[in-house]
């Protein structure tokens, strides 16, 4: 019989599991304190409870569902890079990254992609399987480790790492709303941001939701022709569709977008073609957060020049859209997503 995944159970099902063995109703309680405040990685340090609890535990379910592989800093001390491997062998990336005081966690949904961005390592050998609630949850708990042993809060999380969140989109609800709980790691729907290439039924459907998350939506060109070239889910899902399901997202959610924007030299980062942007989001209540590229070894696309990057984002600023340039931080551990997944991989064959 296959072990139950401690960290794949919320608290309702771990409630239920430990009341079906006969268990009061405060071992949830204790067990669930030790999974999410203690962060401990073993049964065996649940030390309240009674030995036959856990080796009960320990006999029927499995803890961590993940262990780590590789662990890299980045020279600022801005950015620690994880590459966990799932039982199966298969390579997970999540990366903690520091703003001021506090860190936020960039967390992977799947193991590879099937989108297919030109620009993304993620899509390199394409979608090998989604990752489950427990293996999500794993990488938050490594992360939030590192990011206490560090000296500072993890207040913060990201799905933009390896993968497209909405096509692993059960899951990554059932993830959202444990990571939501009161009790276990209590974080504000406010503080999760959820990126989507633009799964136009998966944002509709999302929207009906009606959670306060940030949806960032990945545009990278302003016009049709170049984003099917970018972007192969365009060819479905065309930007005159998309726009209407942010619209639709905004309206039930009252939730302001992100539209993130990759910059690639002399590719989408002409003065022009930010008008061209800032025409096709109009009025939408939205922030667009540049992204200057970071380089994947092997790909012809290039990093803007600084005065690249100042131009595109001088325009928008002026067109009255509120507009950041995203902080370059681990580039020397390549930390864009799917970088040293894809490195591991190679290394295998």
């Amino acid at each position: 019989m296959d072990k139950l995944d401690l960290w794949s159970l919320n608290y309702n099902e771990l409630a239920e599991l430990l009341c079906s063995w006969g268990e009061p109703a405060y071992r949830a309680d204790q067990v669930y304190d030790w999974l999410y405040r203690s962060l401990i990685l073993s049964v065996d340090d649940m030390t309240n409870l009674p030995i036959r609890l856990r080796q009960r535990l320990m006999g029927m379910a499995t803890l961590p569902s993940l262990d780590v592989g590789q662990k890299h800093y980045s020279s600022d001390a801005n950015a620690v890079k994880f590459l966990f491997l799932a039982a199966d062998g298969q390579a997970i990336e999540g990366v903690l990254l520091k703003y001021r005081r506090w860190f936020s966690a960039c967390l992977s949904s799947q193991a590879g992609c099937r989108m297919g961005c030109a620009f993304c390592a993620s899509t390199l050998g394409g979608l090998v399987r989604n990752l489950s609630v427990g293996e999500m949850v794993g990488q938050l708990i490594y992360l939030t480790r590192e990011a206490k042993r560090l000296g500072a809060d993890l207040r913060s999380l990201v799905l933009m790492g390896s993968g497209e969140p909405l096509d692993n989109y059960e899951n990554v609800l059932r993830f959202l709303t444990q990571v939501t709980e009161p009790n276990g790691f209590d974080l504000s729907y406010r503080r999760l941001t959820l990126s989507t290439c633009g799964l136009v039924p998966e944002i509709r459907r999302l929207a009906r939701e009606r959670l306060p998350l940030t949806l960032a939506v990945s545009l990278h060109a302003p016009t049709d022709d170049l984003r099917t070239e970018l972007m192969p889910v365009n060819r479905i899902y065309p930007l005159a569709e998309l726009m209407i399901a942010c619209c639709q997202y905004v309206e039930l959610t009252g939730r302001r977008l992100t539209f993130e924007y990759v910059l690639l030299a002399r590719v989408n980062d002409s003065p022009y073609q930010a008008h061209q942007l800032a025409e096709l989001i109009g009025t939408l209540p939205c922030h667009v957060n540049i992204i200057p590229f970071n380089p994947v070894p092997g790909s012809s696309f290039k990093a803007p020049t600084p005065d690249r990057v100042r131009l595109f984002y001088q325009v928008l600023q002026t067109r009255g859209i509120p507009v950041t340039v995203r902080r370059e931080l681990g580039q020397d551990i390549e930390a864009a997503c799917g970088q040293l997944r894809h490195r591991a991989l190679k290394k295998r064959t």
